[in-house]
Order: C-alpha cells, then sequence, then structure tokens
C-alpha cells in the first residue's frame, strides 16, 4: 500500500462547505475546492459528497480519513484554573500532565454534553511567578495553571461523523474554524500587537483577542449573516436567495432593485442596523473581558463570510476602533489554518491524539504535550 501524499480537510460550515488535499511534501502541489452557498442544512450531504469526489479524482487517493473544521452558535469556552503542591520537588513535564487531566475530568463531569476541541494553557504560575511557556525541571513548591477548553456540542460532532461514516470516511482531527483560523491570521501581524478578532459566520459571530501572541478569551454569539437575510426577506416580502443575492452584492444589485421598485435607502438601512447590533453585542461581550478604554490601543480584525459585506461605507460605522482590517479569507486560507494545528505549531495548545493513533504511554493517549 503506497504511502499518502495529502492531509484532507474539510471546513463544513452552515451555508458553505470546503475541502482541501493538502500536499505534505509540498502544499504549492495541494487542491482546494468548495460548495456553492446553500441554505437547507438537509443539501450538506450531497455538498460533502460533491466534494469527496472531486478530491480524489485531483489527487489520485481514496479517501478514507479527513480532519474537520467546524464552528456553531453553541460552543462553550470553559476557563479552569488548577493547582498542585510539589513541596520543592522538581518540576516535570508528568506533574502538567496531571493537572490537565485533572481539569478535563472535572470539565467532563459537569458538561457531560460537550466534546473538548481544544485544550489550551494560558499561563504557568510558578510560587507566585507567571510563565508564558513550560518551566521544565524547576524547583517549586506550588504549581498552578489556567486552561482554556473549547468545547462543541456532542450531538453536533455525531451529526457529521454519521455523515462521513456513510461515505465510509472516518475523522481523525477536529478543530474549531474560528479559532484555527484567528491562529493562522495573527501570524501576518506583529508578535506584540494586541489582536481582537470578529469572525462573523452565518449563524454566528465568534470574538477572539490575543495579547501579544496569547489567546485571553474567547466568545461566540448566536447571530450572524444570516439574520441580515432574514431581516430583508420579511421587510421587502422577498424569498431567502433574494435576499441573501442583495445582501452580499449590494451595489451591483441596484439596477435591479430599482427595477423592482425596492428603495434602495431602506436596504441599505436595514443592512446597517442589523450589523450595529452585531458589532454592539461584540462590544458588550469586548467589554467585560477588556479594559474598554484601552481598546483603541488593539488592533480589530474583521473575518468571515458574513464580513464581506461590510465595505468601506459601513466600515465607518464601525466606532469603537480606529485600527480596523478586513480579511478577505479563501479556501485555501481556512484550510490551511487547520492544517498548521495538525503540525502542532501553536506552543500553547496540548494536541489531542486521536482514538485509533498508534498504541502509546497512559498519558500519551489523552494528548501529546509540548511536541
Amino acid at each position: 500500500m503506497r504511502e499518502k501524499k495529502f492531509e484532507f480537510i474539510f471546513d463544513c460550515g452552515s451555508s458553505r462547505v470546503r475541502g482541501g488535499a493538502i500536499n505534505v511534501d509540498d502544499i504549492k502541489k495541494s487542491f482546494y475546492t468548495e460548495s456553492e452557498f446553500f441554505f437547507v442544512q438537509s443539501d450538506i450531504d450531497i455538498k460533502i459528497k460533491d466534494i469527496v469526489t472531486s478530491l480524489e479524482k485531483n489527487t489520485d487517493e481514496y479517501l478514507d480519513s479527513i480532519n474537520l473544521m467546524i464552528d456553531s452558535q453553541k460552543m462553550l469556552t470553559i476557563g479552569v484554573s488548577i493547582s498542585k503542591k510539589l513541596d520543592g520537588s522538581k518540576l516535570k513535564k508528568e506533574d502538567i500532565q496531571f493537572l490537565i487531566q485533572d481539569a478535563k475530568q472535572q470539565l467532563l463531569k459537569n458538561y457531560p454534553n460537550q466534546n473538548i476541541v481544544h485544550i489550551i494553557i494560558q499561563n504557568y504560575k510558578i510560587d507566585d511567578t507567571n510563565y508564558n511557556f513550560f518551566p521544565d525541571k524547576m524547583n517549586c513548591n506550588l504549581i498552578s495553571i489556567d486552561v482554556l477548553f473549547i468545547c462543541i456540542p456532542k450531538n453536533i460532532i455525531d451529526y457529521y461523523k454519521r455523515i462521513f461514516f456513510k461515505l465510509d470516511i472516518s475523522i481523525n482531527q477536529i478543530f474549531c474554524s474560528s479559532y484555527a483560523k484567528s491562529l493562522n491570521y495573527k501570524n501576518s501581524f506583529f508578535l506584540n500587537e494586541n489582536i481582537l478578532f470578529i469572525d462573523v459566520g452565518f449563524k454566528k459571530t465568534s470574538i477572539i483577542y490575543y495579547n501579544k501572541n496569547e489567546i485571553i478569551f474567547f466568545d461566540v454569539l448566536p447571530i450572524g449573516g444570516n439574520h441580515i437575510t432574514s431581516d430583508i426577506s420579511k421587510i421587502l416580502n422577498l424569498n431567502m436567495e433574494d435576499s441573501e443575492n442583495i445582501k452580499i452584492n449590494f451595489e451591483q444589485q441596484k439596477n435591479v432593485l430599482n427595477e423592482k421598485k425596492i428603495s434602495t435607502n431602506l436596504v441599505q438601512q436595514i443592512i446597517s442596523a442589523r450589523i450595529e447590533e452585531i458589532l454592539e453585542l461584540s462590544l458588550k461581550t469586548i467589554k467585560l473581558n477588556l479594559d474598554f478604554a484601552l481598546l483603541d490601543q488593539h488592533k480589530v480584525v474583521l473575518m468571515g463570510d458574513g464580513s464581506r459585506i461590510l465595505d468601506s461605507e459601513f466600515k465607518e460605522k464601525i466606532s469603537f476602533s480606529k485600527k480596523i482590517e478586513l480579511i478577505e479569507e479563501s479556501t485555501e486560507d481556512i484550510c490551511e489554518s487547520a492544517f498548521k494545528l495538525i503540525g502542532g505549531f501553536n506552543k500553547q495548545e496540548v494536541v489531542i491524539i486521536p482514538k485509533k493513533a498508534k498504541k502509546k504511554g497512559f498519558f500519551e493517549k489523552l494528548f501529546h504535550l509540548f511536541r
């Protein structure tokens, strides 16, 4: 059996599926494709199958396993602090592994319907001294760590597992799309910059904040671009497809609107009102986690399909920061975000090993730390 040359990534969103076959030897020889926009979630089976067929044809490889990127308005982020007395003994990697395992078990006990997809160590505290890296082989009396868990409901993960199982495809690793993308994109900015990502999706908006290259908080709002489409549909009595087309192609649709005797000013007001609501709700979340007076010292980065309507005219309505950038994402950018995480490039994160991996020691079955 020949060795596989490609790592397959699927980003399954609420309105579009993207797929990538990334060549592990030469990333320039990779293949990417995406589905058409869809409203009905039941259509996702067909979209996934079409992408599987396309990637198999382009790579000449049988696709039997993939890495999955998903987001959900029902995602949870849970922060845990946990400590252990060492009474002057030397700190070892195993001490951190025990702490993480303890925190993980506590979380799963209290949230049995959640699946942990990311475990991020935000801080190490050794005898009242903070470290953003693992201070190996240091004598200490008390070690404590701050851990951030990103969780997705089990029923959502099971839903996608069933879809791929019908195609005889297993899922290796699961990634939160917003988090993976923010990790990838933040490397385009200065490492000492404080960056706030607002990822406006179809049904949710994610807010991720990095302080000097380290994640500080992650929150999710159950509102996105779909709410703008619904507003246009209800107020103008149009179907969802026409409303979506007006939303994303507003400038090009002005003649069509005039022919239908629909006020362009009214459409603009509808879009602006919902955008302001999304940004105001994002602002409330930011205020809970960040000193608002310092916000102008942070770069704000807008991404996601829902942010595409935020052209220069709408951008001027964002009053809470002068440092705003819009990221035009491609399927290649999104899939490569997960590919980099597979390689373990984020030193803050505990890399969860898939269950079907080869046999390892007790802790390595759970995760591989500091690789």
